[in-house]
């Protein structure tokens, strides 16, 4: 009872029957089929109930839902029914075992137990056998159930399952399972409480006349539920005090004392984690002593993991929140369990609720199924890893270049991981003193310094490990050049003497790359012709400029010009026809001697292209 002027005392749920229908213990044939069935009147509620599907204790199965486990809710308005259902899908030997339904409105509650045990499919085959009477043929016997009958009445009710005191379990048990039973049944304390052991291992007992019956030397509870503490002292009249961790505890609503003749007890409702401590019951001089472990119910998930579809060298976190802060988890791949100490492979993180798996840099040995796992709870998801595909950023360019100048291909790709070679008309090329290959993050550079007509050509780089390749052109420019050649017909520098009559043929070497264009002209005119008696021949390096049968008019300047993309060369020819005079003009015959004359004349207007002698 709680006294007067106390706490207020706790909330308390009304256990009634909400049930109209309870799902019944079952024997299941593995690889079938089972539904279980319950129906909840909601008429008396005033909100729509919770239903529950558990297994064990603690293990709430709609967690679990999937292709296993399917659940059904439907609701008929007139009845004001609920019907609820669970159904498992091919029936496995794990399924076998203890099973809870729990249905839950603001204001009541109502739970039921069944039980599902699994047989083989095999010992069901010949079940009618076993029934048929042993006198009979065998194909017309009778049958027998007498035997079934009777196998019925002798059957014993199943003996429900002990709890579990996970305190004895630590006690007798090797150190290296503490970690293990630590997991299972929930304890987040795991330090703390081994610390509490050796301390309490550490006291020897005493005697105590004063107590009939001790506190036993630990006690586990659920969180959230009471516990009692009972001591039974030789005095009926004697007073006792209850300490918590030295500290006196006062009544409350939280700690209630009760004595009924002999028996001294402690009951401490609605345990929290707070509640976790050793506590004493003093008689006088005597005292015995004890610890209480609150121990948290099994932890669920309550975000799922999620699939992860990547590319080679991107980042993955799978995350999962759970019910309870500090949860101890467990980490699998396949069906190995993630260590810590691969720290250079996997990261763990936790926040609160949430919990991380990280790799940094997937790789394709990282495809698989991971999963997590909590005491109460499990989820996986599938990591699917996929070849990288490489991005071009910046492509190569075709290049033209002069003579002696600097030539640089240059591309970048989207990792700048990924090396690769440079060819050159298929030919691998190499670094040299003029030839330099840089890589610098996703960057590939080829330079090639003081450029020659042999380095044009089709260049390219391919990426190692991917089919793909980036090609480019360099193209090598040299300026034109005219080469005059000052022997021959060449009297003085530019200036060309032809007889009249005569065939004038001048061959002009010229160079450059690309091959130039060649333009001849006389004055202004341009000569384009390329048959006739004046043509230009244009051969391979080599442009020809002819006069066929030179006349006097043929005579004067002419220009040669030669022009590429890289610039242009000019030269200028003096072509002079030298032909017989014309005949002297104003001719007078002034004086006749007797064997002399003395004539006079002036010069011909032309003098043939030499001086009048």
């Amino acid at each position: 009872k709680t006294p007067e002027g106390g706490e207020a005392a706790q909330d308390a749920t009304e256990l009634s029957g909400l049930f109209l229908e309870k799902p019944e213990s079952v024997v299941a044939i593995a690889g079938k089929d089972m539904v279980f069935t319950a129906k909840v009147d909601s008429s008396s509620l005033q909100r729509k109930p919770t239903l529950k599907w558990l297994k064990g204790k603690w293990l709430d199965l709609g967690s679990k839902a999937g292709k296993h486990l399917q659940f059904k809710e439907t609701y008929d308005r007139n009845t004001k029914v609920y019907t609820y259902e669970m159904k498992i899908v091919k029936v496995v030997p794990g399924d076998a075992g203890g099973y809870r339904c729990e249905a839950s409105a603001k204001e009541k509650c109502d739970s039921c137990t069944f039980e599902v045990t699994v047989e083989d499919e095999g010992a069901q085959v010949n079940i009618l056998e076993a029934f048929k009477r042993a006198d009979a043929g065998e194909d017309e016997g009778e049958l027998d159930f007498s035997a079934l009958l009777k196998a019925t009445k002798k059957k014993k009710k199943e003996e429900p399952k002990e709890e579990i005191d996970v305190w004895e379990l630590l006690k007798s048990a090797h150190p290296s399972d503490y970690e293990k039973i630590a997991f299972k049944y929930g304890i987040t304390d795991l330090r703390g409480m081994l610390k509490r052991l050796k301390k309490m291992k550490a006291v020897e007992p005493t005697k105590c006349d004063a107590f009939l019956r001790k506190l036993d030397s630990a006690y586990s509870v659920d969180k959230d539920k009471r516990i009692v503490l009972s001591v039974e002292v030789v005095d009926p009249n004697a007073q006792v005090k209850w300490l918590k961790n030295g500290q006196e505890i006062k009544q409350s609503a939280k700690y209630i004392f009760e004595s009924v003749g002999n028996k001294r007890t402690l009951t401490i409702n609605k345990c929290s984690l707070a509640d976790d401590a050793a506590y004493e019951c003093v008689v006088g001089e005597d005292k015995c002593f004890t610890e209480v472990f609150v121990k948290e119910p099994p932890v669920t998930i309550t975000k799922l993991l999620d699939d992860y579809h990547v590319v080679v060298g991107e980042r993955v976190e799978f995350e999962v929140e759970v019910s309870e802060e500090g949860a101890h988890v467990k980490w699998m791949k396949d069906d190995v369990e993630l260590s810590r100490n691969e720290s250079h492979k996997y990261r763990f993180k936790k926040d609160g609720k949430r919990h991380w798996l990280i790799i940094n840099e997937a790789t394709l040995e990282d495809i698989g199924t991971y999963h997590i796992f909590t005491n109460g709870g499990h989820s996986k998801g599938d990591l699917e890893v996929e070849e990288k595909q490489l991005e071009v950023l910046q492509s190569i360019a075709d290049l033209t270049v002069r003579s002696a100048e600097q030539a640089m291909f240059k591309c970048e790709v989207s990792d700048e991981k990924v090396t690769g070679k440079w060819y050159k008309d298929g030919v691998e090329v190499h670094p040299s003193k003029r030839v330099k290959i840089a890589h610098i993050g996703r960057i590939h550079r080829l330079t090639i310094d003081d450029v020659k007509p042999e380095d044009a050509g089709d260049y390219t780089f391919i990426p190692d490990g991917y089919a793909l390749s980036l090609s480019a052109k360099l193209n090598f420019l040299d300026p034109p050049k005219i080469h005059l050649d000052t022997t021959g017909n060449m009297v003085s520098q530019n200036t060309i003497i032809v007889v009249a009559g005569n065939k004038l043929r001048l061959d002009v070497e010229i160079t450059g790359e690309p091959a130039p264009t060649v333009c001849w002209m006389k004055g202004d005119n341009a000569i384009t012709a390329t048959e006739g008696r004046i043509r230009v021949e244009n051969r391979k390096d080599l442009s020809c400029f002819v006069i066929e049968g030179a006349e006097r008019d043929d005579e004067g300047n002419y220009t040669i010009t030669v022009t590429n993309p890289a610039g242009e060369d000019k030269a200028t020819l003096h072509i002079k026809i030298v032909d017989v005079p014309d005949p002297p003009e104003a001719v007078k015959c002034m004086s006749v001697g007797e064997d002399t004359a003395t004539i006079t004349w002036e010069p011909p207007k032309f003098d043939g292209g030499a001086p009048i002698k």
